[in-house]
């Protein structure tokens, strides 16, 4: 318990990432500019399959364009090596996708630093832009390496940082390059995550509800210590429920759970309950005899009675008394942060409570905010996406953003 309450008062200390130069603060006309951006779109046989991350970079790209910068774009793609070029992880396709956006030339080289790499840039005019490859083939890249950083800033004089989703790697092009640039800013993109994660969640409004699933509790307990400190009602789903109720005692048959943090578990339970924050775990469990689709499903009696799941059932989702009961309650909130699935939302016959809670947020009158990864997706499989006040586009950056600290693609950004 001790333990919690120390890290409780350590993570409510307000980080304000937002206090950095923006793009507005930049004089960029005639100037090369150096930019990281978020390329790290889904792939298929050589072809985007989903371009939605370019798109989110496009009022940046084309702000700076307006304001005459000669703009070269950086991103990393995949996990390639960093052993050099790799062809399928390179961001040629995403070049030419940038280029149909902008209804303009693209230029692009295959290397981040080099002699074409050089030449390109130096050919850029005042509204020219160009992608170099992938940042990734070069080891020195996630080393965060000074000299691979210089390089790569090259001869611009100013940074701008729009990739939220890598804001939380101390990369050579998230941070390092900071050390050299005379001005580094972030872009509209960056802003907007932290109007949202910071701004409106500082002091959000009032009854504010934190819906906490996926599948450790491990992975939350930082951000469940930080928000317990403003949210007076966590509802939880997701494997990390089925932890929870084993620590209570309650068999959960052969569902998910991470049997080394039933202690964990009950302690955030405990600190939940002696500052009087309500944590509503699942009524009842949807279970399954077999993970596959199409499988046959089966919801417990309420927990409170006799619903523990049967030997060889596997908990996969919340129950229909839990769908009620979670509803109820996002309908009487004002602010409401989701992070992390209900259930295993990627099989349709898995994922009737993660979709109902999903369509309640967007029914509801509330400011709903969803923060990245898997919520993000489930967003747009059960299309409420454009519904919601806000979806994240960094699944690890905005839960650290959550924690309270500082990213170092944000922090290392010139101050105001």
């Amino acid at each position: 318990m001790y333990a919690l309450k120390i890290l409780s008062e350590y993570l409510t200390k307000y980080n304000n990432n937002m206090a950095k130069l923006t793009v507005r603060d930049l004089d960029v006309a005639g100037k090369e500019v150096l930019m990281r951006v978020d390329f790290n779109v889904p792939m298929k046989d050589g072809a985007i399959t989903n371009d939605a991350r370019i798109v989110a970079a496009l009022p940046t790209i084309k702000y700076l364009l307006e304001k005459g910068a000669r703009l070269v774009l950086c991103s990393h793609l995949g996990r390639p090596e960093g052993t050099g070029y790799q062809a399928e992880f390179s961001l040629k396709a995403a070049a030419d996708c940038l280029a149909g956006h902008l209804g303009k030339p693209v230029a692009f080289v295959p290397e981040t630093i080099g002699e074409a790499a050089t030449a390109a840039r130096a050919a850029l005019q005042d509204g020219d832009v160009m992608l170099l490859d992938n940042v990734r083939f070069d080891k020195k890249e996630k080393k965060n390496d000074p000299e691979f950083a210089k390089a790569l800033l090259g001869n611009a004089t100013l940074y701008v940082n729009d990739a939220f989703g890598s804001a939380h790697r101390a990369h050579a092009s998230t941070e390092g390059v900071t050390h050299f640039a005379e001005k580094s800013a972030m872009g509209f993109l960056i802003e907007h995550e932290l109007e949202y994660l910071e701004g409106k969640l500082e002091t959000p409004e009032q009854p504010f509800v934190v819906i906490m699933g996926g599948a450790k509790v491990s992975d939350k307990i930082q951000v469940l210590s930080k928000l317990m400190e403003k949210s007076q009602t966590f509802i939880i789903g997701g494997a990390m429920a089925n932890t929870f109720l084993a620590a209570q005692g309650k068999n959960v048959g052969a569902s998910k759970i991470e049997a080394d943090k039933l202690d964990l578990a009950n302690e955030i339970l405990a600190t939940a309950a002696a500052k009087g924050v309500k944590f509503i775990l699942p009524a009842d469990t949807r279970y399954t005899y077999k993970f596959e689709e199409g499988a046959e499903t089966f919801c417990t009696s309420p927990w409170a009675v006799d619903g523990e799941v049967p030997e060889g059932g596997m908990g996969i989702d919340i129950g229909d008394k839990a769908i009620d009961e979670m509803c109820s309650i996002i309908k009487g909130a004002k602010t409401v942060l989701w992070n992390g699935p209900l259930g295993v939302f990627e099989l349709d016959s898995f994922s009737k409570g993660t979709k109902a809670i999903a369509e309640c947020l967007a029914e509801s009158d509330c400011i709903s905010i969803v923060g990245g990864g898997d919520s993000v997706t489930a967003a747009k499989k059960f299309k409420v996406a454009d519904k919601l006040s806000f979806c994240s586009t960094g699944g690890g950056a905005s839960l650290e953003l959550l924690e309270g600290k500082v990213l170092p693609g944000i922090g290392s950004l010139t101050d105001k």
